[in-house]
């Protein structure tokens, strides 16, 4: 038995030790931390997570290896229906249930309790997890990716017992741990999808001010013009956040995302390159044309405010495409590497 002694104060390394466990010392606090470094020094073919406050049942562990026996590479315990009185906070047994839940709608996981302590898997997924979270957000990590790389994950039921010893589990901090998680590794959710709704808006509400069609009245047309024109440039700055924190995940930190690697191998930095000059040259073309008027009438008041915002939105989401491409094709760059 390999036992993490994780800067405790209570002598409980020594009496592991005492007791014929292997005792590793890991002084950086946190869940993540204890179990990365005991991930480091374990041996074996087979590895079983446990938690040391007797909440778990050591024997069940037997269950656990004949499921990686029969082929499972990841196996979690699931809790929810056997949680003894006193085991778990009421505030837990309301987040635990939601924080999995949003966990299977956003990566399809078919875990359902995604957060348990008891937990086993094979020893040779380690390299293809690299997990990194040291925080309790490791056990979310674990199933992210082990569902992301495609093995095979079981789950099997247990109970939780009442914890002996003074819990340092925060509901609360340790929740928003996950879910900042969560929303880290799925970047479309956070970037890509608002930015398409936050653009489309943006888009809509220009076009109805440029047909005439402003829901508002003509006097708040520039107004409602400007709004769109923000939308738009919040949009497009988005939505290039979540290609390139995709990129990064994918092409830097080895995630596997199959979809996201074909429409990256068809779309190339010239096509980015080619679509962000050609906005910008609409928008000065656009902006050429107020300014030839604008001289026209001997440069006094300008009049065609909707067509110079216009102009203005192109050329800026133009910049924003521009440059973008060219990060995303240096994110890139250990694909083609590899690829070569």
């Amino acid at each position: 038995m390999l036992v993490v002694d994780n800067g405790s104060d209570d002598g409980s390394g020594d009496l592991a030790a005492r007791a014929g466990a292997r005792v590793v010392d890991e002084p950086r606090r946190g869940y993540g931390s204890a179990y990365l470094a005991g991930f480091a020094q374990s041996r074996g073919d087979y590895i079983v997570m446990i938690d040391a406050d007797l909440t778990y049942d050591f024997e069940e562990i037997p269950r656990f290896i004949r499921e990686l026996d029969d082929g499972g590479e990841l196996v979690m315990g699931n809790r929810m229906d056997a949680v003894q009185p006193g085991a778990m906070s009421p505030v837990s047994r309301i987040g635990n249930p939601l924080l999995s839940g949003f966990l299977n709608l956003l990566f399809r996981t078919p875990v359902q309790d995604s957060h348990c302590g008891m937990r086993a898997l094979r020893r040779d997924v380690l390299p293809v997890l690299g997990l990194q979270a040291t925080g309790m957000e490791l056990a979310s990590e674990m199933v992210i990716r082990a569902s992301r790389s495609g093995l095979e994950i079981r789950e099997l039921p247990i109970a939780l017992h009442p914890r002996e010893g003074e819990s340092k589990l925060s509901p609360f901090r340790d929740g928003w741990r996950h879910l900042r998680l969560m929303l880290v590794y799925h970047p479309n959710f956070l970037f890509v999808f608002p930015g398409l709704l936050v653009g489309a808006i943006g888009v809509a509400l220009m076009a109805s001010v440029l047909a005439h069609l402003s829901l508002f009245g003509r006097g708040f047309y520039i107004h409602t013009l400007i709004g769109g024109s923000m939308l738009v440039v919040v949009g497009t700055q988005l939505i290039g956040f979540g290609l390139c924190g995709r990129s990064y995940a994918v092409y830097q930190l080895g995630d596997s995302d199959p979809s996201f690697e074909r429409w990256g191998g068809r779309v190339r930095l010239e096509h980015g390159l080619v679509l962000g000059l050609a906005l910008v040259a609409a928008g000065v073309a656009v902006g050429g044309v107020v300014v030839a008027h604008w001289i026209a009438r001997g440069l006094g008041s300008l009049q065609e405010e909707q067509i110079t915002i216009l102009a203005a939105t192109l050329v800026i989401v133009g910049v924003q495409v521009f440059f973008t491409s060219f990060l995303l094709s240096l994110l890139g760059l250990r694909r083609r590497a590899r690829d070569t």
